[in-house]
This record gives C-alpha cells, sequence and structure tokens, in this order.
C-alpha cells in the first residue's frame, strides 16, 4: 500500500469503479443537471460510466460546470500571466484563498484553456466529510490535508505532504495548487503563513532549501472577486475575533459556506499568475544562510507578488471611501456602482452594527490598503 493511501486522489484505474459507485447519488443528478440541464439523465449516465481517467472527468464533466457556475454567478473571468508559462513544465501554484471550491477550479479551467498542465490541489479533509464529497474530491485530483491533528502527527502529516507534492512536482510531471494559508482569508490581507512553506521545505532533505525551491518552481497566484459570495457567512467570525471570543463552526458550516461560495454571486474575477521565483530566491540565498529567515523572506516574496498583482474592483474603493470617510477614490467608481454596494451591504448585514459594519467594508477596502504599499500600484 502506498503510503500517500489516505491522502491521494484516484489512481486512473479506480475512476471508473468509483464514478459507478455514486452516479445515483442525489447530488450527483444534482451537478450532472446543473452542468447540462438539456441533457437527458441517460445520456450523462452512460457518458459517466464510460469514464476511466481523472482527465476526462475534469474536462468532460468538472470544467462544464464550472463553465456554467460563471455564467450563472459572475459577469465573467478574465486572467493574465498564463501566456508566460511553458505548456510542458509542472509548476507549484501558490495563492491567495477566498473560496474553498472556486480558487483552485477556476486555476485549472484557466490553464486548461492556454493548454498547460493542470493542478492535483490541496483540500482540508474537513470540507470533504460526506463520502459523495470525498469521492468527488478524489475524482477532481484533489489531496487531503489533515486538520486537527495532534502535534506529533500534524508533523508526520507534513512531512507526508511535502513528500506527496515532492513526488508529484518532480516526479508525475504534475502542477500543484495550495493555498497561501490554512482557511480562506476572512478580512481580505492576503498573507503567506510561513507554515506552509515549512511544510515545503521538508522536501529538501538537507539539500539548499533555496535551490530545492527553484526546482519545484514556485509560482504566486492573485485571485480576485469583485463580490466575494460568502462575506456575509465571514461576519460572525470577526465578531467572535472583535470580542475576544473562541469561534465555534455550526454543523454543516464548512458545506454550506462551499455551496454559497459556488453559487453565490461574484460579478467579475480575475486570475494573475506572477513569474516562477527564481532570482528572487538566489537573492535570499546569498543574503540569509537561517533556513528561518530565509523562509520569512520567501513568505514576503510570495505577499509583494500577489499584493502588488492583486485586481482592484469597485467594490474595493467604494469599501475603502466608506471606511475612511474620504472620496479619495471616487474617480475608480460610479455613483450607480455605490449604490449598489451600499445596497448588498444592507441586504447582507446589519449596518447600525458598527463593528459588523466596519468588518464588512475591511474585508473589501484592504486589498486597497495592501496595494497602497507598492509604489503606482492602485
Amino acid at each position: 500500500m502506498s503510503k500517500f493511501e489516505h491522502i491521494r486522489p484516484f489512481y486512473d484505474s479506480e475512476v471508473n469503479e468509483a464514478i459507478c459507485g455514486v452516479i445515483h447519488h442525489p447530488m450527483m443528478k444534482a451537478l450532472m443537471s446543473f452542468a447540462f440541464p438539456d441533457v437527458d439523465q441517460k445520456v450523462w449516465e452512460r457518458q459517466l460510466q464510460k469514464t476511466h481517467s481523472k482527465r476526462d472527468f475534469q474536462v468532460n464533466f468538472i470544467y462544464p460546470a464550472v463553465q456554467k457556475v460563471l455564467q450563472k454567478s459572475s459577469e465573467g473571468l478574465t486572467t493574465s500571466g498564463f501566456e508566460k508559462l511553458d505548456k510542458h513544465t509542472p509548476y507549484l501554484f501558490i495563492s491567495n484563498h477566498r473560496d474553498i471550491i472556486l480558487d483552485t477550479s477556476l486555476l485549472n479551467v484557466s490553464l486548461y484553456d492556454h493548454g498547460q498542465i493542470m493542478t492535483a490541489s490541496a483540500i482540508g479533509d474537513n470540507l470533504v466529510q460526506k463520502p459523495f464529497l470525498h469521492t468527488l474530491s478524489r475524482l477532481n485530483r484533489n489531496f487531503l490535508v489533515q486538520r486537527a491533528l495532534p502535534p506529533r502527527e500534524l508533523l508526520q502529516s507534513s512531512r507526508l505532504m511535502s513528500e506527496y507534492v515532492c513526488q508529484l512536482l518532480l516526479r508525475e510531471n504534475r502542477s500543484v495548487w495550495i493555498a497561501q494559508r490554512e482557511g480562506r482569508t476572512k478580512d481580505g490581507n492576503d498573507a503567506t503563513h510561513q507554515g506552509v512553506l515549512k511544510m515545503l521545505a521538508m522536501g529538501a532533505e538537507g539539500d539548499s532549501l533555496m535551490e530545492y525551491f527553484k526546482s519545484i518552481k514556485i509560482v504566486p497566484v492573485s485571485i480576485s472577486y469583485e463580490y466575494d459570495p460568502t462575506d456575509a457567512l465571514k461576519m460572525p467570525m470577526l465578531m467572535a475575533q472583535a470580542n475576544d471570543e473562541v469561534y465555534v463552526k455550526e454543523k454543516n458550516e464548512d458545506f454550506n459556506t462551499l455551496l454559497s461560495g459556488i453559487m453565490g454571486q461574484k460579478k467579475r474575477i480575475h486570475i494573475h499568475v506572477c513569474d516562477v521565483l527564481d532570482n528572487e530566491l538566489d537573492k535570499i540565498s546569498a543574503e540569509f544562510d537561517n533556513q528561518n529567515r530565509q523562509i520569512q523572506a520567501v513568505a514576503q516574496v510570495l505577499d509583494d507578488a500577489i499584493l502588488s498583482t492583486y485586481k482592484l474592483w469597485s467594490t474595493n474603493y467604494i469599501a475603502y471611501d466608506l471606511l475612511n470617510k474620504t472620496d479619495c477614490f471616487s474617480a475608480k467608481y460610479t455613483e450607480k456602482e455605490k449604490q449598489l454596494f451600499e445596497r448588498r451591504l444592507e441586504m447582507r448585514i446589519d449596518v447600525d452594527n458598527k463593528t459588523l459594519y466596519d468588518g464588512f467594508l475591511a474585508m473589501y477596502a484592504n486589498p486597497v490598503v495592501n496595494k497602497m504599499k507598492y509604489k503606482n500600484e492602485v
């Protein structure tokens, strides 16, 4: 049995049996009816029964489903930077994290559209507790990040994860997506958690860390949604933090957030892929010989790349002006856009609650604050 057995996606040899095991599940019917509303059930069932690889499942079923999500819940996806990627080279994409499913799904749609290698993607095991979702994630080339482990087991899990990422990138020629942090950004402040880099660093196995990081070809990715479809759902956690309370998730909260993220209105979406980290790693290697300092410096490089290329929308500028009671960005939006945003605000939260009001606005305004740190970027 492979040491990656309990975290890996299905092998292609297992795909057909897995599909046949869930083909009559109500959630599979809902997914297929959504993706192919004009196709008879017997037709898509026959197509599923003929599917024997993860790629065929992704291209023939997941890709159309994501396109339908874009059609129904957005005003379109734009991209930049993909033309710089080599079509035969696997990359480690590290992105800011706004939506549980869509961040990686939209990246893969974009990679497929540009004829590039799609990713195996990390997903928290807390999101696939239901057997159907676990099967679907493995069909969609997700591998599991184990959450809520005691410290010793967490270290072992991190080592296994780093080995698996290395295996995918350097031996299987498979690109990998991983978020810059555990859990979605709740307050609009995208920041790389050093723990993610420390996990990846375990794969260096005594070699020069910066040389290893160069070998796995790290590509920072920024993804931005004009409207965050889960903005209001993030408020209870922010309220708990403001009151210095421990936030406890409700039952099925992750699943409900997952559905809201997929179907909630997003308006425009943009993904930018940055250049592969290379010279930056050489500079870090020359400047620091302490691994912790190197990891801190790589986290800063990732943050700089993601924050400086993050696409700002009218909603971000409106929120900044409302929060700061200013009109310094009024040229970036129309009065109608401002009215629409304020109406959304009133519909989603109690605007008389100052903590909620400020927290909601800060979620949209913080990307502007962060981008102002970079000359001529706002």
